[in-house]
């Protein structure tokens, strides 16, 4: 070998150990655009559950919120909302005395967190329109013809708790739990609701007569309790008179005449004798 064929070899061995790291570069960025194209990672956020799914099938493991690994292309998450929420339904139902009855319910709820995944499998992410809108029809429907009309607005509390315990049992069959329940509004046929109007103005007017006539008794009462003081008054004076008290009374007014009297004795008399007030009492006593 000459020293030209040693200075190729030594050139293609350099050019060689140029390409080496250059295709190793490349091939650690492969890997790295890859690894970043099928998204190993998953984040579930605040309030929010993942299901796991294995080429389509659904696991018992339900994550948590946070980031974790998954395997690309083997396993999928799909993302369950768990926090509160808010369900308004509007019903129409009859009562126990056939009266036409619509009403408006607010139902908040939860998914049961730990069974998410069986939720997902079971039902699906569309458990409102599936599960929740049908059981709170049937609820409403079932409790309200358990009730007569006037019933169900005397006694709405009691109904409510009714609706509410019924609902609460049929949804956490399917893993859904009642947070709180309340009736919005009853309303009722045009006649029905006149007729409650009547009721109560003729109440109102028996009340308002009840309260006069136990005025009028009150009153009467008092003047009578009055008479009858009064009454036992004048009885005691007239039990308490004497002939001592009249002569007594009778010089008091004497006195008081003479007291009055300023000393000049009357022009005119009828039979010329003088006048002198109370001597002959006087004298007598």
């Amino acid at each position: 070998m000459d020293e030209r064929d040693v200075y190729r070899a030594k050139e293609a061995m350099q050019s060689a150990m140029k390409k080496v790291p250059m295709r190793l570069a490349l091939i650690i960025g492969a890997i790295l655009i890859g690894f970043l194209f099928l998204n190993p990672w998953v984040q579930i956020g605040a309030g929010e559950r993942g299901i796991v799914l294995n080429f389509g099938a659904v696991q018992k493991d339900v994550l948590g919120e946070g980031l974790h690994f998954r395997i690309p292309i083997v396993q999928k998450i799909v993302r369950m909302d768990v926090k509160v929420q808010k369900s308004l339904t509007k019903s129409a139902a009859s009562s126990a005395d056939l009266q036409e009855v619509s009403s408006e319910v607010a139902l908040n709820y939860h998914i049961v967190q730990d069974k998410a995944n069986i939720v997902y499998q079971s039902i699906g992410i569309h458990f409102k329109e599936r599960i929740i809108d049908p059981a709170v029809q049937e609820v409403v429907k079932a409790v309200t013809a358990r009730y007569s009309a006037e019933e169900l607005i005397t006694k709405r509390p009691a109904v409510s708790e009714a609706m509410r315990a019924a609902l609460t049992e049929r949804l956490m069959a399917h893993n859904i739990a009642v947070d709180a329940f309340s009736i919005v509004d009853f309303s009722f046929s045009k006649i029905f609701t006149e007729a409650i109007e009547s009721k109560q103005t003729a109440e109102q007017h028996a009340q308002k007569a009840k309260r006069d006539l136990e005025r009028i008794k009150i009153e009467a009462e008092q003047k009578i309790t009055a008479a009858k003081a009064e009454a036992e008054s004048l009885r005691l004076q007239r039990a308490n008179i004497s002939p001592d008290l009249i002569e007594l009374r009778k010089i008091e007014a004497n006195l008081k005449a003479i007291d009055k009297w300023n000393g000049i004795l009357p022009q005119v008399t009828g039979g010329g004798a003088v006048p002198f007030i109370g001597v002959g009492d006087i004298h007598k006593k």
